[in-house]
């Protein structure tokens, strides 16, 4: 059986977990509990298809991780673990310019041959746009996109978290360092203690960079920070099955069950470390953006405003495989705002790259070697 330390329990390095220990490895799972973890503050829409990102090795690994998701919940759910977080409960894209939503509509239709997962689009009036989501302005028309889906991020790490302890692997709260042998990576040290592998996997995520420093590598990894609102609706008690609401501009609005609303987010670039605090200027982008969008909010509560640190690594496309020149050492990073849409199926690529299985995906268009640089 093989020994796999996973570093890092945001949603990649739990679905990293949960797979190996579904492939019968012996699994440690290290996590430091930092505050700000992406998986933390990050929004849940499963909807990459309206994308115009022209990048199309980030669209087939965003695809890719959309087409996942409803085999994984159905496997969770078959473990015991009902409370994943993940609904299908279609999006809106909105706006105000039916030629703008047409444009999408064609760039999506194209899309659909070879991913029949976004399933039914159509287009909405304003009326029928008010009635999916009561909350929001008049005006807004939307196309409706049926196989989105959306996802609470701590539920479903939490659901990986169980599924994978109860098929063996553990999970150790504490900072982990490498242990290395000239250029083999030979476990990791936690609290004070060795624990030896055949391979580490370091899913740490905007942390990843001084872990991996003492090897002499600089892992060009760099963070950008996201404030995100939870608000609690007044008289709004059906809003788990209201769509994704995604409008023209950065800003989103979701909602899950018992009037639970989700806005946001920042883009908070060239930040100072790891700071969590919430900031004023944050909360009124939020809140100016959020309440244009959808004034039916006014009268909600402010529950929580969540920070969290969204990892990026060269061209904002995400890096998978082995470290190189390194035996042992595994590594993804630089999911970015993408995290969840993604995550779930990196971590089954990683998991199958430790226990020498082949990927589902081409490395090279994912080559860690450009987020990495040796250090001189």
């Amino acid at each position: 059986m093989r020994k796999v330390i996973v570093i890092g329990a945001g949603i990649l390095g739990a679905s990293t977990a949960y797979q190996l220990a579904k492939l019968g490895a012996e699994v440690l799972i290290i996590d430091r509990k930092d505050p700000g973890q992406a998986t933390d503050a990050a929004a849940g829409i499963i909807c990459p298809w309206l994308s115009q990102r022209r990048n199309q090795a980030w669209y087939r690994l965003a695809k890719a991780g959309a087409r996942f998701y409803p085999g994984l919940i159905n496997e969770l759910e078959q473990e015991g673990e009902t409370e994943t977080g993940y609904a299908r409960v279609g999006a809106l894209s909105v706006h105000v310019d039916t030629d703008k939503l047409k444009q999408q509509e064609e760039r999506a239709r194209k899309r659909l041959e070879d991913a029949p997962e976004i399933g039914e689009l159509n287009m909405l009036t304003s009326q029928e746009t008010l009635e999916q989501v009561p909350l929001l302005a008049e005006g807004y028309h939307s196309l409706q996109v049926s196989g989105a889906a959306r996802v609470d991020g701590r539920a479903l790490r939490d659901a990986l978290l169980r599924s994978a302890r109860h098929s063996g692997a553990r999970l150790l709260n504490g900072d982990a360092s490498l242990q290395f042998t000239g250029n083999r990576v030979t476990g990791a040290v936690a609290d004070g203690q060795i624990f030896a592998a055949d391979s580490v996997i370091v899913c740490a995520g905007a942390w990843a960079g001084p872990l991996l420093l003492p090897l002499g590598i600089r892992f060009k990894v760099s963070y950008q920070k996201g404030q995100i609102m939870h608000l609690k609706a007044a008289d709004q008690a059906d809003t788990g099955s209201w769509p994704v609401v995604i409008p023209p501009t950065d800003q989103y609005l979701l909602s899950f069950g018992g009037g639970r609303i989700v806005i946001g987010a920042t883009h908070d670039n060239d930040i100072e470390g790891y700071d969590t605090s919430v900031t004023a200027g944050g909360i009124q982008e939020v809140l100016n953006k959020g309440l244009e969008l959808a004034p039916g909010l006014a009268d909600s509560t402010v529950e929580e405003v969540r920070v969290g640190f969204r990892p990026f690594t060269p061209g904002f496309l995400p890096v998978i495989g082995a470290v190189p020149g390194w035996e042992g050492l595994l590594a993804a990073n630089g999911l970015g705002a993408s995290g969840l849409t993604m995550g779930p199926f990196i971590g089954s690529q990683l998991a199958k790259l430790a226990l020498g299985l082949n990927p589902d995906i081409e490395l090279l268009d994912y080559d860690l070697g450009l987020a990495i640089e040796q250090q001189i």
